[in-house]
């Protein structure tokens, strides 16, 4: 399944011109267009998944670390010395979301000068070495650096995740991967809910909750030395026989003339200098760019992260226990995510993001009918719980998964990377 694995691209003659690749393909797009090499078949699933879901780690880790203080820092207050405290217990969550804006907008940079492998590798050890030292912290301030390498890597992976996935994918699952970033988004989240469970009956049991993240992190590490790497970034570098050599172990080689066919027209008239940051907001590709960072600015004003926050207050309310409240959630997220992973490549992106901006103003009004004092308590709680489930659900389905696979297919080549990064830094500014 994970291809050719004992052969090295080193077999290969590296050629730094993109000119002869050029020349050979046109000469071959005739014999394409004619049909005499052309596929009838899309390429299997199956060479490209385990790469795909080696990738989904970075989101499982996301939803880990976004989730596994929620239960326990009230225990960490008590051990570190900070009980209390409400700005330091503020401290130990916004650290980690400034240190992954600022990781975030260097990830394009990162993914484009070491490619897409080993941006993955780069961006796990700084949450190894984050975790670990959360796990042995002794003060606030060993906790505050825990978080911040934490932050650095979380930063930096989403967006390398987003854009490996869109350029190793079929066309045809390219969707349907995509979506599988926001399911381990929501397995991360629920892991850190239930392994966050046991905090409040045995001592000094939010260590292991960060010490579990090493393991995933670590499995990351590893796993992607057998991954391919992204045949996009190979090419760009003028790496065409290693690029053909990825483009057979994940599509399969009746497939790689097609598939550097279509690499060399979407890169054809593209520029080899590399991308500054005025480019991106002023430059000829300035208005995808702004669509792209508006996308994710719409996906934070939602209101995602206050229901996320203040879903356990509600269900309290309505008499459910806060655990039971996390796991309604998580299986509202989880079932979303299902949905959008069925219908992402057969109803188009489009229409996934604009139901479920519509499900998500529906489920709004829902939840302002409950606190209107029109309906009656029992009703009220009724409109309020299903309103907030709605919520959920309907993001899970378009806002969550589409931002972050639509730009990858929109975005040129030549700034895919450092667009993404700049994009998705407004996630963090949010």
């Amino acid at each position: 399944m994970w291809g050719h694995l004992s052969a090295s691209p080193s077999m290969y003659k590296r050629m730094t011109s993109r000119d002869s690749m050029n020349a050979d393909v046109e000469a071959d797009s005739d014999a394409l267009q004619n049909g005499v090499e052309k596929e009838m078949t899309n390429p299997s699933w199956k060479y490209s998944c385990p790469h795909v879901l080696v990738a989904t780690i970075v989101a499982f880790l996301f939803g880990y670390h976004l989730g596994v203080v929620n239960e326990p820092l009230e225990s960490i207050s008590v051990d570190l010395g900070f009980s209390g405290d409400t700005l330091a217990e503020g401290l130990v969550v916004s650290t980690c979301l400034a240190a992954a804006f600022a990781g975030s907008l260097i990830s394009g940079w990162i993914a484009d000068g070491v490619g897409r492998r080993r941006a993955f590798q780069l961006c796990s050890l700084p949450m190894l070495m984050g975790a670990s030292l959360c796990a042995t912290a002794k003060t606030l301030a060993g906790m505050l650096a825990g978080r911040f390498l934490v932050g650095l890597g979380l930063g930096v992976g989403p967006p390398v995740a987003s854009l490996y996935v869109a350029e190793v994918s079929p066309a045809h699952v390219r969707g349907t991967y995509g979506s599988l970033i926001q399911i381990a988004t929501c397995l991360g989240l629920m892991a850190a809910l239930v392994i966050g469970i046991p905090v409040k009956n045995i001592v000094g049991w939010w260590r292991v909750c960060f010490w579990v993240s090493t393991i995933p992190a670590a499995i990351l590490a590893l796993a992607m030395m057998f991954c391919v790497e992204s045949p996009h970034w190979l090419y760009k570098r003028g790496k065409l026989a290693e690029a053909e050599f990825e483009f057979e172990r994940h599509l399969g080689s009746s497939h790689v003339k097609s598939a550097m066919l279509e690499l060399s027209k979407s890169d054809r008239g593209d520029e080899t200098e590399s991308v500054k940051i005025s480019e991106l907001l002023n430059g000829r590709h300035s208005r995808v760019v702004f669509i792209g960072a508006t996308l994710f600015a719409l996906q934070q004003l939602s209101g995602i992260n206050a229901v996320f926050y203040f879903s356990s207050t509600v269900f309290r309310r309505a008499g459910v226990s806060s655990n039971l409240a996390n796991v309604f959630i998580g299986i509202a997220n989880l079932t979303g995510s299902i949905v959008a992973l069925v219908l992402m490549d057969k109803l188009g992106r489009k229409v996934l993001l604009h139901w479920s901006f519509f499900g998500m103003a529906l489920a709004m009004a829902l939840q302002a009918f409950a606190s209107s004092g029109i309906a009656s308590n029992y009703g009220a709680f009724y409109f309020s719980v299903g309103g907030m489930l709605l919520f959920v659900l309907t993001f899970a389905v378009g806002a969550g998964p589409v931002p972050g696979l639509l730009l990858p297919e929109i975005l040129p080549s030549r700034i895919r990377a450092k667009a993404m990064a700049f994009c998705m830094s407004v996630h963090w500014v949010n």
